[in-house]
């Protein structure tokens, strides 16, 4: 298997709360599968995904691995 053909991944990891942020951002959290803080989750590496990332990157920190 080339690099090519590996699917790109993100390392996500909540390093904030959401208490005191708008709620739409507080779900969008939920929905990247974060649930706690030091929570870390592996995410496909989309436009959709960035977009979200983009949307709480005050709240996660994002590696590339």
């Amino acid at each position: 298997m080339t690099m090519a053909d590996q699917k790109k991944t993100l390392k996500v990891t909540l390093v904030k709360s959401t208490i005191g942020f708008n709620k739409s951002q507080g779900l969008v959290v939920q929905s990247l599968g974060l649930r706690k803080i030091r929570h870390t989750v592996t995410v496909a590496d989309t436009p959709e995904t960035r977009g979200m990332l983009h949307k709480v990157r005050h709240l996660v920190t994002v590696e590339e691995p």
